[in-house]
C-alpha cells in the first residue's frame, strides 16, 4: 500500500514539476486536449496506463 502512495505523490510531483517549468506550455496542451474527441483521449489514456502497468509489472517482477 506505501508504493501506491509513493507511486501517487510522484506523479503529482513530476506534473507539478511540469506546470512550474512550462507552464506557457502546459496551457497549450490543455487547449490542445479540449479540441480532441473523448475517445481520443480514452484511448490515449487506456494506452498510457497500460503502459504504466506494463513497466511497473516489469521493474517489481
Amino acid at each position: 500500500m506505501s508504493d501506491l502512495f509513493a507511486a501517487l505523490a510522484l506523479a503529482v510531483a513530476v506534473e507539478g514539476i511540469a506546470y512550474a517549468l512550462f507552464p506557457d506550455g502546459m496551457k497549450r496542451m490543455m487547449a490542445i486536449a479540449m479540441e480532441q474527441p473523448s475517445a481520443s483521449l480514452r484511448v490515449a489514456g487506456l494506452s498510457a496506463a497500460t503502459l504504466a502497468v506494463g513497466i511497473v509489472w516489469l521493474i517489481k517482477g
